[in-house]
């Protein structure tokens, strides 16, 4: 068998003990609050719960990229202890790391001609970059090469949904992602956006409904036009939230009433400081295979 590692970044929004476990190596971002550097490397030095008090309570938060420097910090033992590396890279329609991951790959390259370094732009985020990391795991478990897997990452990464919302308009209207007239009227009338991920991996907002009942029922409709066999959908969902675990609760029951036959457990993960830092409490997002993401 091959030995090969697949590494991702602390922004999968998978819990800490399941990438230790799995054995799966992630590099972390760090971000600062009001000057004071943080690593956010899933809720260890600085709790979730902790993170988001600060940011209710009016903290900004600003978040970095990962620099060449520091990829090849983190890539360069696994090289020399002889392993192939398979990295799954945050979204570049988000950020600009999977830039840098590509300047220390060619670097690191040169060092170890020997060895392969394959570098997927993964064109999702939160926890569906996280649900595409588990499924390449388990493919490398079940006995995939190195180049099926990146194979496998490159043709399907479009076909990972993420479909989300936000009552919690601030952090959206300090991005520019809404404007402070809707910003304004959502708080006013409770109008809130809902939110996908298109095509070349960037946030989008869809629509904007009234009320939490039409915005849980949207979500799922969109669930159920484009997961795989609609609602015998027999693939895996997982749930991300910002301080949001009644929605997100909710969500999984809704989930699981409509789309009885998915595999396994509905997972209900924290977003991360990196994410947060940008989408602040109130956000709960859906993530499944589905349709090819064409827009």
């Amino acid at each position: 068998m091959e030995k090969y590692l697949i590494t991702c970044s602390g922004i999968v929004d998978l819990p800490r003990e399941y990438l230790e476990k799995r054995k799966i190596p992630f590099i972390c971002y760090h971000i600062k609050i009001n000057g004071v550097e943080y690593v956010d490397d899933l809720g260890k030095t600085l709790t979730y719960s902790e993170f988001y008090k600060k940011m209710d309570n009016g903290c900004i938060s600003i978040t970095s990229l990962i620099n060449q420097e520091r990829y090849i910090d983190f890539f360069k033992p696994y090289l020399a202890e002889g392993y192939d590396i398979l990295h799954i890279e945050l979204s570049s329609g988000i950020s600009g790391t999977y830039n840098s991951c590509r300047l220390a790959q060619d670097e690191l390259l040169n060092m170890f001609p020997e060895r392969k370094m394959l570098v997927v732009d993964s064109l999702c985020a939160s926890s569906g970059y996280g649900l595409l990391v588990d499924t390449l795991k388990d493919m490398q478990e079940k006995g995939a090469t190195i180049n099926e897997a990146y194979e496998f990452a490159c043709e399907n990464r479009l076909n990972i949904h993420h479909w989300f919302f936000s009552t919690n308009l601030e952090h959206y209207k300090r991005g520019g992602r809404i404007t402070q007239a809707s910003y304004f009227i959502g708080n006013l009338l409770n109008i809130y956006p809902l939110l996908n991920m298109d095509n070349l991996g960037r946030l989008i907002v869809r629509k904007k409904i009234h009320g939490k009942k039409k915005l849980f029922n949207e979500m799922l409709k969109r669930m159920e036009e484009l997961a795989i066999d609609g609602k015998n959908y027999k693939g895996k969902c997982f749930i991300s939230n910002s301080n949001s675990i009644k929605d997100a609760i909710e969500i999984k029951k809704m989930i699981k009433e409509r789309f009885p036959n998915i595999d396994g457990e509905v997972l209900i993960n924290d977003i991360g400081t990196t994410i947060g830092s940008h989408t602040g409490s109130g956000t709960v997002a859906i993530f499944f295979f589905g349709k090819k993401r064409i827009d």
